[in-house]
């Protein structure tokens, strides 16, 4: 039994390594071979945009894929695959997923505007001047901009994570519905979280280089923007790991991540300047992350530090 449960092991560990390598070497040879070349080419960039955009979001099913390809190489079926929602004694944490992001970006981007006062703007100068330089002046609206933005943030709420699920799904079955598990059988919870997260900050790497989350003009260009976007990656992940251990399910942690996402920039259409990426209002600022910073921390105390994952089954 003893060499049984060694073999089995080993064969997950096998597992973890070759996901990784799967799912970072498809994203890399893909930003280098298919995504670079036309970031990288000022004409291209501009008369691509749209299609830009849409080559980063296609990234973001990489994970799955690598999730997908490793099981059939290693032959291990999808049997507790954590695809299944689990709905039936789970809709607290699945409110949560849903619903807390958008209180949580919110509260950050009041305490950011609280210390930087100077900052905010009610006419949302930003999104005003952001119309303008896209060549759709804010006359077009015809509402105030701050009511616009209103409605757009409460569309954001119901509607977001529902939209931002397909996408969202991509990474979730990765990092939490296939990863998270497994690493969970090797470490204790806390080291295990800050592991996770690195390994999903590291991920985004290529994209960090050319701009994504953090611009292009700050000290310690990218690899200033790749800590903190491990950093974001760790509060983050900690609790999209939370709801997706609670349900034993992806599902709950793909609708917070589309919640997430649906939100984040929110506070940024009411500064003056677009705010820091590295600050706030947004939540990938250290500002704006505070009140997730909390929840993590409270996560981690009251419920990662008392579980022992490794003795349980957690497929």
């Amino acid at each position: 039994m003893e060499t049984v449960n060694t073999t089995n092991k080993q064969l997950e560990t096998k597992r973890i390594i070759l996901y990784l390598v799967l799912t970072f070497g498809i994203t890399c040879a893909y930003c280098f071979l298919g995504l670079y070349p036309i970031v990288n080419n000022e004409a291209l960039s501009v008369t691509l945009a749209p299609v830009v955009q849409l080559l980063v979001a296609v990234i973001m099913f990489f994970p799955a894929l690598g999730v997908l390809l490793t099981r059939l190489i290693t032959k291990e079926g999808f049997q507790g695959a954590w695809i299944r929602p689990n709905f039936k004694g789970n809709i607290k944490t699945y409110l949560l997923a849903y619903f807390g992001p958008w209180f949580l970006v919110l509260l950050g981007a009041a305490v950011y505007f609280l210390i930087f006062p100077d900052k905010f703007d009610a006419g949302c100068g930003y999104m005003v001047a952001s119309l303008e330089a896209a060549g759709a002046g804010a006359d077009a609206i015809p509402m105030s901009m701050p009511l616009y933005v209103m409605i757009q943030a409460i569309t954001s709420l119901f509607i977001g994570p529902i939209v931002n699920i397909f996408t969202c799904f991509g990474e979730e079955w990765g990092w939490r519905g296939y990863l998270l598990p497994k690493m969970a059988k090797k470490l204790p919870a806390i080291p295990m979280l800050l592991v996770n997260g690195i390994i999903w900050g590291l991920w985004h790497a290529p994209l960090t280089a050319i701009g994504h989350n953090y611009g292009t003009g700050y000290p310690g260009f990218p690899f200033t923007g790749i800590a903190a976007m491990c950093g974001f990656c760790i509060v983050m992940g900690i609790f999209l790991s939370y709801v997706a251990m609670k349900t034993k399910s992806c599902i709950s942690a793909a609708i917070g991540h589309g919640a997430i996402n649906s939100i984040a920039a929110i506070g940024m259409l009411f500064t003056t300047d677009g705010g820091n990426p590295f600050v706030g209002p947004a939540p990938t600022g250290i500002v704006g992350a505070i009140p997730f910073i909390i929840v993590a921390v409270l996560m981690c105390v009251f419920y990662f530090r008392k579980q022992n994952f490794m003795s349980e089954e957690t497929e």
